[in-house]
């Protein structure tokens, strides 16, 4: 049987999912293989060294760097505050005075009679990573993160913006077409991840984030929408830094794009319960796509572990595909012949082409570089 390797999206009403979370520095890893965890329980911490500030000391009081040890009111090691005295000179019975303080709280770091030079260093940060879904620890990379297990639903999107984040599902379309406008964002949205149809638009999503939504999943955007809501045109860089208040995950792309049937309805039977939800998504190299877990209970998931890892197989005859370049964009159907031969297209290009059955029953050829796998 004929069979290609092509990139494509996973949806799946039931699977094992396994999350690496990473420390970005080394640290400490607050749990252990085995542990039983909730989305919230943090699993390693760190701290990141605060920023230095170099403070002129002896420039400010008018002495000789040599003498800085003698005027310092703070010593190395000691903590301080902003604005509070680090140096003080006093001359002539204290009719002369001059203060040098401390433009930032901190610690003093060194002191250098070379330089005249005081270094006050930031308070470290601290940074906390949390499991992100409940599950089971089931791997500890030593100073570095964890891996934790759960059986879930899985969605794959196109396109998102926004980090993590978490709510109840709660469907406010009727059917994978409709549009998600203002009129569909109520009080009773408050910390919900809302599904939509086919389209959000900007109005809805400045609505969301007034009334406290955490998440949007939608089948796509329009450009200018999100240009609008956002305040500027989204890069090639990877998006997911944006402080918007909400996730947004696009399933199937840019423009109106009814959302898949199936993805539809395997949010639809999923709602009520918490869904995970990540907008972070890297076009290019490494790609990273958006993605909605939703945690399942009652499942083995030991048992399930050897059915459910492992890679797609690619694409055959019978793959579930979307089309993703003009004139067949967003169409979806079933692979129906995988012909070996090299053919010419349109732009007198010499590639490998797929036969693909439409949901419609019509049949078209396209290379296989414009198809992406739906794996379910």
């Amino acid at each position: 049987m004929s069979q290609a390797y092509t990139p494509g999206l996973k949806r799946k009403e039931e699977t094992l999912i396994r999350k690496t979370r990473m420390l970005p520095i080394p640290g400490k890893i607050i749990v252990g293989v085995g542990d039983t965890v909730s989305l919230d329980t943090i699993v390693a911490k760190a701290e990141t060294p605060g920023e230095p500030e170099i403070v002129k000391v002896c420039a400010n009081l008018g002495i000789d760097p040599e003498e800085i040890e003698k005027y310092m009111v703070k010593k190395e090691g000691d903590e301080i505050k902003e604005n509070e005295v680090l140096a003080s000179y006093r001359a002539l019975f204290g009719l002369i005075k001059s203060d040098c303080i401390s433009p930032i709280e901190g610690i003093v770091e060194s002191i250098s009679a070379i330089t005249g030079q005081a270094i006050v260093r930031r308070h470290p940060k601290p940074i906390d990573i949390d499991a992100y879904i409940p599950g089971k620890v089931v791997e500890v990379i030593e100073d570095e993160g964890v891996i934790i297990e759960t059986y879930a639903a899985f969605i794959q999107g196109a396109f998102g913006i926004g980090g993590e984040n978490h709510g109840e599902i709660k469907v406010v379309s009727d059917s994978p077409s409709d549009i998600l406008t203002e009129d569909n964002i109520t009080p009773d949205c408050k910390g919900k991840v809302l599904v939509g149809g086919s389209m959000v638009t900007a109005g809805a999503l400045k609505k969301s984030i007034e009334l406290g939504v955490n998440g949007i999943l939608v089948g796509g955007i329009m450009d200018k929408d999100l240009t609008d809501f956002l305040g500027y045109r989204i890069g090639v860089a990877i998006t997911g830094h944006e402080k918007i208040g909400l996730s947004l995950v696009a399933t199937e792309g840019f423009g109106q794009m009814n959302m898949l049937e199936k993805t539809f309805q395997i949010l639809k039977r999923n709602e009520g319960n918490t869904a995970c939800i990540n907008g972070a998504t890297q076009i290019r190299a490494g790609v990273i796509r958006p993605e909605v877990i939703v945690p399942l209970s009652g499942y083995d998931v030991a048992s399930l572990r050897s059915s459910d890892e492992g890679p797609s197989s690619g694409m055959a005859p019978g793959t579930f595909v979307r089309i993703i370049q003009e004139p067949y964009f967003g169409d979806v159907g079933h692979v129906s012949n995988l012909p070996s031969e090299l053919q010419n297209v349109e732009t007198e290009s010499t590639v490998r082409i797929v036969e693909i059955e439409l949901e419609d029953g019509r049949k078209v050829m396209v290379p296989r570089a414009n198809v992406e796998v739906i794996e379910e």
